[in-house]
C-alpha cells in the first residue's frame, strides 16, 4: 500500500497560502475546510506548513495581536515531504519519529497532494482488515 493509492481515494486538493497571510485568514481557513494544516507556499516552492498546533502555539504565545501576524513568523519551515511511492509503513514511521501529522507529497519537485495520519492509519485499518478477512477464508475453505 503507497501514497498514491490514498491520494487517489481521498483527493489531492490541498489547501495553501502565502507566508505573508495572517494568522487570521489561515486559522478562518482551517475551520472553514475542517483541516488540520496548511501548506505555505511561494510560487510553486513549499516555504514551510502551518498546523492548528502550531495557531495554538502562536496565540497562547502572543495573544490576540498573533492573529495579525504573517504566516512566516509561525509555520513550521522545515518541512518533510513523501513521494506518491512511499508506503504506509514509510510515512507512519516518518510522522511518528518527527511528531507531526501532515506530510505533503511531492512529485518531480511539485506538491501533488497532502496526506495525514489520519488517513494513514484509516488506510492501515483497512489493510490489517482485509487480510484477517482473507486469512477467514483461507481457514474457513
Amino acid at each position: 500500500m503507497n501514497v498514491r493509492q490514498i491520494l487517489e481515494q481521498k483527493g489531492r486538493d490541498v489547501a495553501t497560502f502565502g507566508p505573508d497571510a495572517t494568522l487570521s485568514e489561515a486559522t478562518a481557513l482551517l475551520a472553514e475546510k475542517k483541516i488540520g494544516a496548511l501548506v505555505v507556499v511561494t510560487e510553486e516552492t513549499i516555504v514551510g506548513i502551518l498546523s492548528e498546533r502550531d495557531a495554538v502555539r502562536a496565540i497562547a504565545d502572543h495573544g490576540a495581536s498573533a492573529l495579525d501576524r504573517p504566516l512566516s513568523d509561525f509555520m513550521t519551515s522545515d518541512v518533510k515531504n513523501c513521494s506518491e511511492n512511499s508506503t504506509v509503513e514509510e510515512v507512519m514511521d516518518q510522522m511518528t519519529d518527527g511528531r507531526f501529522r501532515h506530510l505533503p507529497v511531492v512529485e518531480d519537485g511539485k506538491m501533488v497532494g497532502i496526506i495525514s495520519i489520519g488517513d494513514v492509519v484509516k488506510r492501515r485499518i483497512r489493510q490489517a482488515q482485509e487480510e484477517a478477512d482473507s486469512l477467514k477464508q483461507y481457514i474457513a475453505s
